[in-house]
């Protein structure tokens, strides 16, 4: 028996391990194990929108808790929360009502819809399949303008004057709300304002599972700067935010930048990076990070005709602070850390979760059903739970129990044995390696405590 042992490194086994190569494969472990379903799937479902499951929001849970707490556990960035429907005015300052737009074209074949810009990237419903305006018969519209935003009604009467718009993105409640919270919360520029909620487009091709979806949630944080200062805000936030992706566990070799040259620049931005991660489908954008100036505050201000300048005392000078925006999707975020904690050695599948990704940090089982071992395990259960989200299961052999929890992304098993009720301790299980150790289950949470502690350590 020992209390303290360094988890051994590599896999247990001589299998080559294989990382996801087929998004098909986590699509079925996700349905499967309780993470996504196809949203009214017993109607045939709708086109790109997604449940999360038991399992699944806890994982969003864990992903948007993160995230989260490395913002507002600083003392300059305050949390918001703003309502999705906002002013329809908010849109025509933002832009999005006559800028928020994607060519469409139509295949007068097949009847699909496509983005003019994204051809190469799409299939059109004939068999067998092609790319829009290959097939001989593919007979493409001319390229059109298509407002990505969703449309709605405010009160009982559905005419133009009542036209309010689904948010297509969280960071004008923040804009618009600049002054409330800077003077309700006493800050000083530079500070932040971070904000998690729902948001929604009319995607002309949603697709690759939850990867673009016409309903997400963003997590979204911009900081007020003063002008002159914000390249170097800028790239601060840039090497932060590739770190938290790094500290979650995401594989550096997965991870890049990706600058926007003048191309691709948003009319609005002085720079933009983006933080692409590498999918079996190729390498996409995971998060944002823009130096957005001033045009935001400035826009609003001469939208809304209220000044949102800010005064600063000490050098006795107002200006309209610039913003440097950190934008990430908390959908591709969790999409991340299943397609890159995705591993499978021709035995078994497993999920190689960071453990603060992990729905389930701790599997308590006993070693057969039988009422001593279960009530052995009941008892530890409810130790382990006083600092872990822990579960049990006590279905099947221990081996099949293992590899339900490997699926999931618990990082730890604990099995209770007839050494148990006799010395007090327990087998302890690593996810990862397959490795077993005895463990008193005195020091079975300090044990585990350590682990997580030290997890990117080893």
């Amino acid at each position: 028996m020992t209390d303290s042992i360094e988890t051994p490194k590599g896999p247990a086994q001589n299998l080559p391990v294989q990382n996801l190569k087929d998004m098909a494969d986590l699509v079925s472990l996700c349905k499967r194990r309780g993470f996504v379903f196809p949203s009214s799937e017993i109607y045939g479902g709708i086109n790109a929108c997604w449940d999360y499951g038991p399992l699944g929001i806890e994982l969003k849970r864990n992903v948007k808790e993160r995230w989260w707490r490395s913002m507002t556990d600083r003392e300059d960035i305050e949390g918001l929360d703003a309502a999705i429907l906002m002013h329809p005015k908010v849109w025509e300052a933002s832009g999005h009502v006559s800028g928020f737009v994607d060519p469409l074209v139509d295949c007068k074949k097949c009847k699909g819809r496509f983005r003019a810009d994204k051809l190469d990237l799409a299939q059109c419903g004939e068999k067998p399949s092609k790319k829009p305006g290959e097939g001989p018969d593919c007979q493409l519209t001319e390229a059109r303008q298509f407002n990505l935003m969703f449309k709605t009604h405010m009160g009982p009467l559905e005419d133009s004057a009542a036209v309010v718009y689904l948010r297509p993105e969280t960071a004008q409640g923040i804009y618009v709300n600049f002054h409330n919270v800077q003077q309700s919360a006493r800050q000083k520029v530079p500070f932040g304002i971070a904000q998690i909620g729902k948001a929604f487009r009319n995607e002309i091709t949603p697709g690759n599972f939850i990867f673009r979806t016409r309903e997400f949630e963003q997590m979204e944080m911009q900081f007020f700067v003063k002008p002159g200062t914000d390249m170097e805000w800028f790239e601060k936030w840039k090497e932060m935010r590739i770190q938290w992706h790094l500290d979650n566990g995401i594989r550096k070799e997965k991870l890049r930048f990706h600058q926007h040259k003048d191309g691709e620049l948003a009319h609005y931005a002085k720079a933009a990076f983006d933080i692409e991660y590498e999918f079996p489908f190729g390498w996409q954008e995971l998060e944002g990070i823009h130096n957005r100036t001033d045009f935001d505050l400035s826009r609003h201000q001469q939208f809304s005709g209220k000044k949102l300048e800010y005064f600063d005392e000490q050098a006795k000078e107002r200006y309209l602070p610039y913003i440097v925006e950190t934008s990430a999707g908390c959908d591709r975020t969790l999409l991340v850390a299943l397609a890159d904690a995705y591993r499978f050695d021709g035995d078994r599948t497993w999920l190689a979760l960071h453990p603060s990704f992990a729905p389930y940090k701790v599997g308590v089982f006993p070693l057969m059903k039988k009422p001593e071992l279960v009530e052995y395990t009941e008892k530890v259960l409810g130790e382990v739970k006083t600092k872990f989200r822990a579960t049990t299961d006590d279905a099947g052999s221990i081996g099949k129990r293992y590899r339900r929890q490997d699926e999931i992304g618990t990082p730890f098993g604990v099995t209770i044995d007839y050494d148990t009720l006799s010395n007090h301790t327990v087998t302890i299980r690593h996810r990862d390696t397959m490795v077993q150790e005895r463990i008193s289950v005195e020091n079975l949470v300090r044990y585990i405590e350590d682990q997580f502690k030290n997890w990117n350590r080893v």
